[in-house]
Formats: structure tokens, C-alpha cells, sequence
């Protein structure tokens, strides 16, 4: 039994890293959300606990053709970005390694990827803002702001 715990004492301790949001951002919906399917399933296979996955609203950009040799413009595309995150946590840095370089040789042509330890601006811009509460605010701001008791 001594063995034992001088055996574990002996171990290396491993960082763990407590949340990571992985992103991915690309042109084409299908291979975007098949994509998303695929690192959360990859993840739970390799015992890394993913806390939530969600999607962002689409942004859109208008993109112009000219003419040659003009500002004549000859066609107008609209363009949108989908981008989808996972969130996974508590994980050990040599697991977080060996999934990086999975994601990172599977990745679909024309899908970005990028890793971030996640953040309090990363859970604000999930949330869609609700104009009429913020108008309020912004009265009641003007009016001298809320009492105190």
C-alpha cells in the first residue's frame, strides 16, 4: 500500500484547463453544423466533457464585382457567415493537444477554426439584446436613475 501512494506521489501533475470554446466559422450551413456534429461527438469519445455548444445569427456582407477597368459595378453578392462554437471543460493539456491536431487535419475547405479560453464577451454575444429593455434603461438613465432605498 505504501508503494502505491509513493507511486502516485510520483506523478507528474497534468494542467487542466478549465473552459475552451472551440469556433468555427465558414460560407456553407450543412458543412458547418455536420462539422460542429462531428467535434462534439469526437470530444465526448475522448472523454472531454462538453458543456454546451451554440450557434451565432449569420452576418451578412454584401460583396461587389466591377467592371474592368471601371467603377462600373457588373454584379452584387450577399454573403453569410455562419459561425457555430462547442465549449468544452476541464480539460488536460496533452488531451487538448492530441484533439487539436485531429480538428485541425479534418477540417473542411473553406471552415475556420480558432480556440479560445472562454470568457465573459464570448456569453454576452449569444444573447440577442432586447431593444424596448434597453430603451427603458436608457429613460430611466435620463431620468436620474433608479432609486435607492
Amino acid at each position: 500500500m505504501l508503494r502505491l501512494l509513493q507511486r502516485s506521489a510520483l506523478k507528474p501533475k497534468i494542467p487542466v484547463y478549465d473552459a475552451i470554446n472551440i469556433q468555427i466559422k465558414g460560407y456553407d450551413y450543412p458543412v458547418l453544423e455536420h462539422y460542429q456534429k462531428f467535434i462534439h461527438n469526437l470530444s465526448e469519445n475522448m472523454n472531454i466533457e462538453v458543456e454546451d455548444g451554440w450557434a451565432l445569427p449569420a452576418q451578412t456582407q454584401t460583396v461587389q464585382r466591377f467592371k474592368p477597368q471601371s467603377t462600373v459595378v457588373d454584379s452584387e453578392y450577399k454573403l453569410s457567415i455562419y459561425e457555430r462554437n462547442v465549449q468544452i471543460v476541464d480539460v488536460p493539456s496533452t488531451t487538448l493537444a492530441v484533439l487539436l491536431n485531429i480538428l485541425r487535419a479534418t477540417l473542411p475547405e473553406g471552415v475556420n477554426l480558432s480556440v479560445h479560453e472562454h470568457s465573459p464577451e464570448h456569453e454576452e454575444i449569444r444573447y440577442v439584446p432586447d431593444q424596448e429593455l434597453l430603451e427603458l434603461k436608457s429613460q430611466l438613465e435620463a431620468l436620474g436613475g433608479p432609486r435607492k432605498k
